[in-house]
């Protein structure tokens, strides 16, 4: 793929809000058809109509519907993989079924969408994967993070076996490494703790650049790697400085 999207078909999951929303629409605008899915169909329903944008409920912890809806769309040229979840707590805290819950829907999801649209864009020649990590895991450790930790670090693992294997075949596979990103997620764990405005307040402190990042500026980045033709493998840190 070139930098121009004109034309391509991508797959977005977890595209109700948040990074995955905001990919999907700039996918859009850069001239892309865009298949918008996340398992909360009611999400969807405000970028349904958008530029590029058809959308579709996908649970993507369930294989078989995973494989059903990349046949019923046929050719896709690039895989953006959003679906993710943040367990909070340290590894003393976090049961088994926890855990297992964690690397179902962090690693186990993008494994399987990977191996859906895999074989068709190295039947056609090539294709772009990009899958959404963090810097919290293979880059650096967080207070905690321990199942998010584990996981997100195994999405970096996962993303160099691909672009390693099917180099030859034409497949970029990138990830990318968020920070502390403003979303409705981020907005409920600060929820969650009580004090809304120390808990933000605290994540805005470690950031150099005094604040926190945007989803649109994920997307920005996503829309430049599914075009970058000369990059595969790399784990693309966006975290406004804190891991400097």
């Amino acid at each position: 793929m070139s930098g121009d999207l004109e034309g391509k078909t991508v797959l977005v999951t977890a595209a109700g809000q948040g990074i995955g929303r905001a990919t999907a629409l700039a996918f859009g605008r850069a001239g892309a058809t865009v298949h918008a899915t996340d398992i909360n169909a009611e999400t969807l329903a405000g970028i349904d109509g958008q530029p590029g944008i058809a959308i579709r409920r996908l649970d993507v912890r369930d294989g078989a519907a995973v494989d059903a809806a990349v046949a019923d769309i046929g050719a896709i040229d690039a895989l953006f993989n959003c679906a993710g979840f943040v367990h909070v707590g340290t590894i003393l805290d976090m049961t088994d079924d926890e855990f297992d819950f964690a690397v179902d829907l962090n690693v186990r999801s993008m494994v399987r969408t990977i191996r859906a649209v895999l074989p068709g864009m190295i039947a056609r020649g090539g294709g772009s994967i990009i899958n959404v990590a963090s810097v919290v895991g293979s880059i650096t450790g967080a207070p905690n993070r321990c199942a998010y930790g584990i996981t997100k670090a195994a999405v970096v693992g996962l993303t160099k076996s691909v672009a390693t294997d099917f180099a030859g075949k034409g497949i970029r596979c990138n990830a990318i490494c968020p920070g502390a990103v403003d979303s409705p997620s981020l907005d409920g764990r600060f929820r969650a703790q009580g004090d809304y405005e120390a808990a933000r307040a605290a994540f805005v402190a470690r950031q150099p650049l005094g604040r926190l990042g945007t989803p649109e500026e994920v997307a920005d980045l996503a829309v430049y790697l599914a075009g970058a033709s000369n990059t595969t493998g790399q784990a693309h840190v966006i975290d406004g400085g804190w891991t400097t």
